[in-house]
């Protein structure tokens, strides 16, 4: 599931380009100075890599309680099945209940500290950059926080939401040097092609929920296993 995570940063970040490129582009990076620059740009990598992974670590803490409950498989169908209708479902519907609105307060406390760190050029500013920046809410964030519950640990939600996060690392990277590498018919077609990898993902956890006993993709239930264990003794 990790090398899924990965993929899905990597091709997300085409979407993610748009809502956080213009912080990208705005960075206040040393433009003399290569060595700096690079450095400026790793910390603020950093900085994002930071708050994905603590997102993950929340929201692994609550696949994990789930997974105590034995709802692992029921949450891992669901969370595929959900990720299959944010694809289906038309954004109109969405825009509609504006499921957004609660946390508009928090989002421009975030942009607000962000207008005041673009402002400086320390090294601490580029973390505390990149740390802000990733909890600006992003329909591919909700997705890789969907499958950080489902990983049912907290090990797996933070490796999820990390791995997520240094696929985005290449083109974010890129955003900063080429601005204009992200124009074009490639771009499209790429945007075109997230939905078909997030519903291939979806599938992915509800086969693994269905329990069919096939190694890696869809194992059996741990107390269907115990269980067996039990009647050959």
């Amino acid at each position: 599931m990790l090398a899924s995570a990965f993929i899905l940063g990597l091709l997300g970040s085409f979407h993610c380009v748009g809502m956080c490129g213009p912080i990208a582009f705005m960075l206040p990076v040393d433009r003399s100075n290569t060595l700096k620059k690079i450095a400026q740009i790793a910390i603020y990598h950093f900085g994002r890599l930071l708050s994905y992974t603590l997102i993950g670590l929340v929201f692994g803490l609550i696949g994990r309680s789930l997974y105590l409950f034995g709802f692992q498989q029921q949450l891992s169908i669901a969370i595929g099945v959900l990720m299959i209708l944010v694809v289906i479902i038309p954004q109109k519907t969405f825009n509609h209940y504006n499921f957004s609105k609660p946390i508009y307060r928090l989002v421009s406390k975030i942009k607000s500290g962000l207008g005041s760190a673009l402002k400086k050029k320390t090294l601490d500013t580029f973390l505390t950059i990149g740390f802000l920046n990733g909890f600006l809410p992003c329909g591919l964030v909700y997705m890789a926080v969907f499958a950080a519950i489902a990983g049912g640990s907290v090990l797996n939600g933070m490796g999820y939401m990390a791995a997520f996060g240094l696929g985005t690392i290449p083109l974010m990277t890129t955003a900063i040097y080429f601005s204009h590498f992200l124009k074009g018919t490639a771009r499209q077609k790429i945007q075109k092609a997230i939905p078909v990898f997030v519903v291939f993902i979806g599938a992915l956890f509800i086969l693994r929920g269905l329990g069919l006993g096939i190694p890696y993709l869809s194992p059996a239930p741990v107390f269907e296993m115990v269980s067996g264990d039990i009647d050959c003794h």
